[in-house]
């Protein structure tokens, strides 16, 4: 199975096909729009406007399973996210990441790259991973997306190559899009 088999739905309905971004780089995040990481709407849109032409597409993917951080439906979260951050880039119908509504793409994505070791060095990881570990403590356990702004970096190929938790620095995440570019 490949990347390009998944089917994807915006939020007006139509049904799109992974196949749409064969050829390019991606960057797939599930998000919220009330989350304490909505910042990096923007540090997103700055990274899509800077290398868009090199290739590179950032898919987004509104989630309400962590704390009703996007209570709304995705015709609205896309809505809100251009008008408050400026996103350009495509927002999707709102979906679930884990359990047993958990969307096939973020199935696919989860189970073909390891999950990093849960960083707890700053005082922002230390309180996220105990709220986690307090409110969804499943979350914590196997390939389990653990919060809002879970990205996955995936090459031109179709190949799964990084995931990177909320918190990884966009400077991090930078570098390794340009390792691939």
């Amino acid at each position: 199975m490949s990347i390009y088999n998944y089917l994807i739905k915006k939020p007006n309905g139509e049904i799109l096909s992974m196949e749409t971004y064969r050829d390019k780089a991606m960057l797939i995040v599930n998000t919220a729009s009330e989350c304490q990481f909505t910042y990096q709407y923007e540090d997103m849109q700055k990274l899509y406007e800077k290398y868009k032409t090199s290739g590179l597409e950032i898919l987004s993917f509104p989630c309400n399973q962590f704390g009703n951080q996007n209570p709304e439906d995705g015709q609205t979260s896309a809505s809100k996210c251009k008008l408050q951050f400026g996103v350009q880039y495509p927002i999707f119908e709102k979906i679930e990441v884990n359990g047993n509504a958990t969307h096939p793409l973020f199935n696919y994505l989860k189970h073909k790259v390891d999950c990093p070791p849960f960083a707890q060095q700053t005082m922002q990881q230390k309180m996220l991973f105990n709220h986690i570990q307090e409110n969804f403590p499943d979350y914590l356990i196997g390939r389990n997306i653990r919060w809002n702004f879970t990205k996955f970096l995936v090459d031109k190929k179709g190949k799964v190559i990084q995931r990177f938790e909320p918190d990884t620095s966009m400077l991090d995440i930078e570098l390794a899009i340009e390792q691939l570019l």
